[in-house]
């Protein structure tokens, strides 16, 4: 025991001379940074620059080293040539730049997860450091090479090595996800150190840690292809607001702070995307067929005339023809350009012909410079304007996708193929608001339309014009200050000197621009995705470098992934490879293996999985009156919060119980449980429902979440429309599932004695 005291205090002086080391770097930014800002908006434009650029580089330096406070030195490798190196969360050197801390993600750091006993890869002993704020509260030691161990010394050493992992797991939830960086097994870590190039697909059953892996490899991929992602950005895409809340401060917590996340339907800057409808209408809007139907209606837009229009201008009849529309028509359509802007080509083509009509009337040549006024005369004529606008009619793509699914007329000459069944399910009230599933189509359109950028091309040129001459200033700004280094470059001082207000990083200017393409793309839940949503995402990254995560079992939406192949197959033409996690880490044995068989008796596609650990009574099924589920939630919510402690004064921050339930009862429960005995465990702290200790969610909202105990309410319900949905509900749990029932266990789901 004194021994173990000894190492535990070595240990502690050498975690604290690590954080001594992020504390003087953390005071030396903050310096820097208020130095910087003392300077002000004045003095010559060469200052200016250089404030801007070091000021954001500051920012973002201090920011990073704010973020990795928690369990900032986690590991220790003893390596066979007798050196030892630690491990944290991101690398640290003393003042004579000697390494003190290796930064998880280095090459220097992958035997810290990937050495076994079999393949030691030249450690002789891993240790994981245990720790609660700065204070060392124990050591988990592994040895992997017995005979260079005790060969020194003759010391011998009980190996060790899961109860680091164990602790982590079975510690209780906060509503935010924590990292995994100190755990991080070796089936993982292979996913996670994944080449950047092509789409890497993560299939894996419920608590193998798919969500946790896709952040990590983000973080790697940030680290070890810098130079490449940095300009571009990353996007992480989750199925909710509510996930992407959940998962807010892991990339944080690593080291990044400039990653992009966003749902699908938060990827259409400017739409709001609020209204809700029935998942078989989602499905039809989710079919790859809808991107000819939109192209259709396009299309269907650019219309020629059924008979001539005469126009008087200043004496003088010209004529809109159908022939010279058609030909005209055909010009724009032959430059490939989207619809607003071969428009323009229509337009000039248009009035080139009337002008030929006018010209032939006055009887005598006009010379060039008189020609570009009878062309502004003819542009301006308000019938001349109206004939053109509808043969060809400037969109947007909010109008053209409305007129669509509110125009009956138009869906049926857009969309033949579909059935009236089909065309009935997407027709709706004008005005309605835009549902998740409307998107992708607005998105589609908004490709095919393009902008009507005529008013705009003049100053984009004068634009590149100043850019130039900005970014010229800006080389000779660093050449002569010497502030270069490799710190910040020509490109990005110009950017920050243009702005002319507030810096923006590059993940603020990637989320309001619709047409920024990313570096890579994380989709999370990705079996969610329709077809049409598949084509949004990958216009975000022509490189096809993604990483896509989740469960093909899991699959709830109509227009959602049964086969990786048969989704992946017709957009990703191959390029994709497929990694898969086996080991089950979140879910108690017992419930793991209840929730497989479920799926086996439904037909669910679920993948093969272990269990890392069982919970005693675990699975507690609580048969009921129907007229007693109510109060048997109450006590099956109470009896969760007292395990958690959370009913004596417990950790407020700590523990998390959610209530599932179909979407009808949800409620009806939610009322029960705000007249009960728990009601103050439902207010949340904070803007998210994760925020309250119990939250009352149908089993899609639980997407993604994971809860210390979960209470499912009538389960045969829950699984009626969709297994699928009972599968999902059934696997949040960390330590307990409540199973309350007025009647008989869905297939699969035997009480199992319980």
């Amino acid at each position: 025991m004194s021994d173990r005291q000894d190492q535990v205090r070595e240990e502690q002086a050498a975690v604290d001379l690590r954080y001594a080391r992020l504390d003087l770097l953390r005071e030396q930014t903050r310096a820097r940074l208020a130095r910087t800002r003392r300077v002000g908006p004045s003095g010559s434009p060469q200052n200016r620059s250089e404030r801007d650029a070091f000021a954001t580089l500051y920012e973002n330096r201090l920011a990073q080293l704010e973020g990795v406070e928690q369990r900032l030195c986690f590991g220790r490798l003893d390596l066979v040539e007798g050196t030892t190196r630690y491990i944290g969360r991101i690398g640290l050197t003393d003042e004579d730049h000697t390494s003190l801390l290796t930064d998880w993600r280095a090459p220097a750091a992958q035997a810290f997860y990937r050495a076994t006993s079999a393949h030691p890869d030249g450690v002789v002993r891993r240790r994981q450091l245990v720790t609660r704020g700065r204070t060392v509260t124990a050591l988990e030691d592994e040895v992997l090479d017995l005979d260079a161990w005790s060969q020194e010394d003759g010391r011998t050493s009980e190996v060790a090595g899961t109860g680091a992992l164990l602790a982590s797991l079975a510690g209780a939830r906060t509503g935010r996800m924590g990292d995994i960086v100190a755990t991080i097994q070796a089936e993982q870590d292979a996913v996670i150190r994944g080449d950047l190039a092509g789409a890497l697909v993560v299939q894996g059953g419920p608590g193998t840690g798919k969500t946790a892996v896709a952040l990590h490899r983000a973080a790697y991929l940030l680290y070890a292809h810098r130079s490449t992602l940095e300009r571009s950005g990353v996007l992480v895409v989750g199925p909710s607001r509510t996930f992407l809340r959940y998962i807010d401060q892991v990339l944080p917590s690593l080291g990044e702070t400039g990653v992009v996340t966003s749902t699908v339907a938060g990827l259409h800057p400017g739409v709001v995307a609020d209204g809700t409808e029935d998942d078989a209408t989602a499905e039809v809007k989710g079919r790859a067929v809808m991107a000819r139907v939109v192209a259709r209606a396009v299309r269907l837009r650019q219309r020629v005339p059924d008979h001539e229009t005469s126009v008087r201008v200043d004496g003088k009849v010209v004529v809109v023809r159908p022939r010279d529309v058609v030909d005209a028509r055909a010009k724009a359509r032959r430059t490939g350009r989207p619809h607003n802007l071969a428009r323009v080509v229509f337009v000039r083509e248009m009035l080139q012909r009337l002008a030929e009509q006018y010209v032939q009337q006055l009887g005598f040549a006009v010379p060039p410079e008189d020609r570009a006024e009878v062309l502004e005369e003819l542009r301006t004529t308000r019938e001349i304007r109206i004939a053109l606008n509808l043969a060809w009619m400037p969109l947007t793509p909010q109008r053209l996708v409305e007129d669509l699914l509110t125009r009956p007329a138009r869906l049926e000459a857009a969309a033949p193929e579909l059935s009236a069944r089909d065309r009935r399910l997407l027709l709706r009230e004008p005005g309605a608001p835009w549902t998740p599933a409307d998107v992708p189509l607005l998105d589609e359109a908004a490709e095919l339309l393009g902008e009507d950028d005529q008013a705009e091309r003049a100053q984009a040129a004068a634009d590149a014009r100043r850019r130039q001459e900005e970014l010229d200033y800006a080389r000779q700004v660093l050449r002569s200050s010497g502030a270069g280094g490799g710190l910040v470059s020509a490109e990005a001082l110009a950017e920050r000197f243009a702005s002319g207000g507030p810096v923006l990083t590059t993940a603020e200017r990637a989320a309001s621009d619709r047409t920024w393409t990313y570096g890579h793309v994380v989709v999370d839940e990705a079996q969610e995705l329709s077809a049409m949503a598949w084509r949004m995402l990958l216009r975000r990254c022509p490189t096809r470098s993604m990483t896509i995560v989740g469960d093909v079992a899991q699959t709830t939406s109509g227009a959602g992934t049964r086969s990786w192949a048969a989704t992946l197959d017709p957009v990703l033409r191959g390029s994709w490879r497929l990694a898969e996690l086996t080991v089950n880490y979140r879910t108690p044995a017992s419930v793991a293996e209840a929730a497989q068989r479920v799926a086996r008796a439904h037909q669910l596609p679920a993948s093969p999985l272990t269990s890392a650990r069982d919970v005693p009574d675990a699975l507690r099924v609580h048969h009921v009156a129907e007229d007693a589920v109510e109060e048997a939630v109450v006590a099956a919510t109470h009896s969760s919060l007292a395990d958690l402690g959370l009913l004596d004064g417990g950790d407020a921050e700590a523990g998390r119980v959610a209530v599932v339930a179909a979407d009808d009862d949800v409620p009806r429960l939610a009322r029960a449980l705000a007249a009960s005995s728990v009601a103050d465990h439902l207010v949340p702290a904070g803007p998210s429902v994760l925020d309250a200790h119990v939250a009352v969610l149908t089993p899609r909202e639980t997407k993604g979440l994971e809860f210390d105990a979960v209470v499912l309410v009538e389960p045969a319900l829950v699984g009626k429309a969709s297994a699928a949905d009972l599968y999902v509900a059934m696997t949040r749990p960390t330590r307990t599932l409540h199973v309350v029932t007025s009647s008989a266990l869905p297939a699969g789901m035997e009480d199992d004695g319980s």
